[in-house]
C-alpha cells in the first residue's frame, strides 16, 4: 500500500511539470503566431545583414520601404568623454492618416529607427540616465543591432502617434580607457521610417503597396474572397490562356470586369502613406584639457582687459592732477 501510494506521487508530480512544460511551451508558441510579421521590421534588418549600412551609405531600411520620407536628428556638437547625451530622431508624418495593417483594415502608424554611432560609443546603462532623459524616453525600449555592435542602436516598431521623436541615451567612450578611440570629430548615422513596408526581405510583395497586371487581355472576372482581397482572372490576348492574379487585403481596386487591361497596368491604387528616410549629423569629441585651456586662455583675456582699463584710467588721473597743478 505504502509502495502504490509512493508511485501515485510520483506519477502525480509527473503530470503537473508535464501539463506545466506544455503550457509553457503553447503560451510560446501563441506569443510568436500572434505577432504580426508587420511588426517585425527590426529583426527583418538583424537577420538579412551584418551592418545595416551598405558601403554606398544607403541604410537596408529602404530595401523594404521604398517611398522616400524625411528624417531628422539632433546631436550636441560636442561631448566630454565618459558622458550622457542625447540624440533625438525626429520622424515626422500626418498624425491624421492611416496605414493599411495586416489584415486589411486601417490602423494607426507605427515608427522605428536605427542609430549608428562612431566606435566606441554605445547606449548609455541605466544607472547612469539622469531622471529628465528617463522621462523623455518614457517606456521605449532599445536594442543593439548585434551583441557586439554596441554601438548600432535600434527601435520599433513604436506608436507613431506618441514617439514621432525618440530620444536615444548615448554614453561617450573615454579614450584613457578605450585605445581605440582618439578625440576627434564623427560622424552618426540615422535612418527612420512610419508605417509598414512594401517588400518582405524574401522579395514578396505586402498588402501595403501596388498590384499590377501579369498580362494583357480583358478582365473576365473578379471573385472577391471571404477574408478580403480578390482573384482577378484576365483572358490573355497573346496566347488565349487565362491568368489569375492575386490581391490580398487592403488595395484598392482600380478596374472592373470587362475592362481591357496591358501587362504592369496597375490593378490597384497605391495604399502606402508611410515611408523611409536616412540622414546623418557630426559631433566632437572633446577633450577636457583643450576646454580648459580654453577657458584659462578666455580668463586670461579678460584679466588682461580689465587691467589695461584700470591703467588706462590711474593714467587719466595722473594726467589731470599734473595739469592741475
Amino acid at each position: 500500500m505504502r509502495n502504490m501510494n509512493t508511485y501515485d506521487w510520483m506519477k502525480n508530480d509527473w503530470m503537473k511539470k508535464w501539463m506545466t512544460r506544455s503550457i509553457s511551451i503553447l503560451v510560446m508558441i501563441h506569443m510568436i503566431t500572434r505577432t504580426s510579421i508587420s511588426n517585425a521590421y527590426p529583426i527583418f534588418a538583424q537577420q538579412g545583414y551584418e551592418n545595416p549600412r551598405e558601403a554606398t551609405g544607403r541604410i537596408v531600411c529602404a530595401n523594404c520601404h521604398l517611398a522616400k520620407k524625411p528624417v531628422n536628428i539632433e546631436v550636441p556638437q560636442s561631448v566630454l568623454p565618459d558622458t550622457v547625451f542625447e540624440a533625438v530622431v525626429q520622424i515626422p508624418y500626418d498624425m491624421q492618416i492611416k496605414q493599411v495593417l495586416a489584415n486589411g483594415k486601417k490602423g494607426a502608424l507605427n515608427v522605428g529607427a536605427v542609430l549608428i554611432l562612431p566606435e566606441g560609443f554605445e547606449l548609455a546603462p541605466p544607472d547612469r540616465i539622469s531622471p529628465e532623459i528617463k522621462e523623455k524616453i518614457g517606456n521605449l525600449y532599445f536594442q543593439n543591432y548585434r551583441p557586439n555592435q554596441k554601438e548600432i542602436i535600434v527601435i520599433g516598431p513604436v506608436p507613431g502617434q506618441k514617439y514621432s521623436e525618440i530620444v536615444f541615451p548615448i554614453l561617450s567612450p573615454n579614450p584613457a580607457t578605450n585605445k581605440e578611440v582618439h578625440f576627434l570629430k564623427y560622424p552618426i548615422y540615422v535612418g527612420g521610417n512610419r508605417g509598414r513596408g512594401q517588400i518582405y526581405p524574401d522579395g514578396s510583395k505586402s498588402n501595403n503597396t501596388i498590384y499590377n497586371a501579369s498580362a494583357t487581355g480583358r478582365v473576365s472576372k473578379i471573385l472577391r474572397k471571404e477574408k478580403g482581397g480578390y482573384e482577378i482572372t484576365i483572358d490573355n490576348a497573346s496566347d488565349g490562356r487565362q491568368v489569375v492574379d492575386i490581391v490580398p487585403p487592403g488595395p484598392e481596386l482600380l478596374i472592373s470586369e470587362g475592362e481591357l487591361i496591358k501587362i504592369d497596368q496597375p490593378l490597384t491604387n497605391n495604399p502606402n502613406v508611410g515611408g523611409f528616410g536616412q540622414g546623418d549629423a557630426e559631433i566632437v569629441l572633446q577633450d577636457p584639457l583643450r576646454v580648459q585651456g580654453l577657458l584659462l586662455l578666455l580668463a586670461s583675456v579678460i584679466f588682461a582687459q580689465i587691467f589695461l582699463v584700470l591703467k588706462k584710467k590711474q593714467f587719466e588721473k595722473v594726467q589731470l592732477a599734473e595739469m592741475n597743478f
